[in-house]
């Protein structure tokens, strides 16, 4: 018999975990939902991570920029010190600098047309170069922008802004604009709507004197070594700060996710899922364990090999994470899927899809430690004594 165990274990190993599960269906019901709670909890948490990261480095991910100047020691895109304007022609001085100009973004105050005030993030961009500003226009043109008082802003917070579907004329800063167009999926970190608007008109729409800016943006020529010429920009403009795009990117998202905590807490409720998992499951492969005890006693007894009871209670782990897994993944895709409409997404990438598979195995086989230890310390004699 134990010939026959170690030819055919594998495949009897497997039938016997599916039968140690779907011997009490309720318990097992109970397995596969804690399984799925865990699952989604965590799902959840890491798409918001993701989420959040997201939204604090999406504008300076999307501008067409190789460069930035910032204000001295500023630590975040949303919050920086004004730099004098003329810092753009010092940027294209540099050897290197194929093209500059100026940004601003900055705080102001919308006053919604129903009453009533919210705070919002103007960014004014030079509208002929293209290389910061709105993206994903679903209403409108980006030439629209153009018109004196014209500003867009992105549907997401349209209700939020007191705003219909159609143009309508708002106050920003105590001067009149009008909504000529909306974007999708344009989100802030700090909850501020973003409103697009030309240079010219966001300096009048925030209050920034002429001769500041909040950024200089540009890209590099072509063949020119980015750090060299990072260096020279830094050098040439002693009072302000020099990144290239991903350093600026990746300071933006440490200072709001770690610097503030936010990010830790999201992280935290993370380990906090996979350790509710791993005890509800822990305790349900537990009980099957005990419950057949008598079972695993009498393979003992015929001379089954240790590793063939490892298999088993191994077997059970993974029959009841992949059983798991696949509902889980689903509602995790249609939360991520209705998120899309609000303020805070939840992005769930396959390659986080992928992993989390990983992540439930790992947690299920975690879980049958105990059970293993148990099945272990059986001794064979007992089943002679029943």
């Amino acid at each position: 018999m134990s010939a026959r165990l170690s030819q055919w274990g594998m495949g009897m190993a497997g039938l016997l975990a599916w039968r140690n599960l779907s011997h009490d269906r309720s318990r097992f019901a109970v397995t596969l939902v804690g399984i799925i709670f865990a699952v989604v909890l965590i799902a959840a948490q890491m798409g918001l991570f993701l989420g959040f990261s997201d939204s604090t480095t999406n504008i300076i991910r999307h501008a067409h920029a190789d460069f930035w100047v910032v204000g001295k020691g500023s630590q975040n895109f949303e919050i920086t010190t004004r730099i004098n304007e003329r810092e753009v022609f010092l940027a294209r001085s540099v050897p290197g600098v194929a093209h500059a100009e100026a940004l601003i973004v900055q705080f102001s105050t919308w006053q919604k047309p129903g009453g009533g005030e919210e705070s919002i993030l103007v960014l004014g961009a030079d509208l002929n170069s293209g290389r910061a500003g709105p993206w994903n226009i679903v209403t409108g043109r980006l030439e629209d922008l153009r018109r004196p008082d014209a500003v867009m802003v992105d549907r997401v917070f349209a209700h939020k802004l007191g705003l219909g579907e159609g143009p309508e004329s708002v106050e920003i800063f105590g001067h009149r604009a009008r909504v000529v167009g909306y974007t999708q999926g344009i989100r802030s970190f700090t909850a501020s709507p973003w409103v697009f608007a030309s240079y010219r008109n966001a300096r009048l729409l925030t209050g920034i004197p002429d001769g500041e800016a909040s950024y200089v943006i540009g890209t590099f020529a072509p063949g020119a070594d980015p750090e060299q010429v990072r260096a020279d920009l830094a050098r040439v403009l002693p009072r302000s700060d020099v990144y290239l795009s991903e350093q600026f990117a990746a300071r933006t998202r440490d200072y709001w996710m770690f610097t503030t905590g936010a990010g830790a807490s999201v992280l935290i409720s993370v380990v906090l899922g996979l350790l509710v998992g791993i005890v509800i499951v822990a305790q349900v492969l537990y009980a099957t364990t005990v419950d057949h005890l008598a079972e695993f006693g009498t393979l003992r007894a015929m001379g089954a090999p240790r590793a063939f009871i490892y298999k088993v209670i191994l077997g059970q782990a993974v029959i009841s994470a992949t059983l798991g897994y696949i509902p889980a993944m689903t509602v995790s895709l249609l939360v991520a899927r209705a998120s899309e409409s609000g303020a805070a997404v939840i992005l769930v990438p396959w390659e986080m899809a992928m992993g989390l598979y990983g992540v439930t195995l790992t947690m299920c086989i975690l879980a049958s430690i105990v059970s293993i230890r148990k099945a272990m310390s059986i001794d064979p004699a007992m089943v002679f004594q029943r």
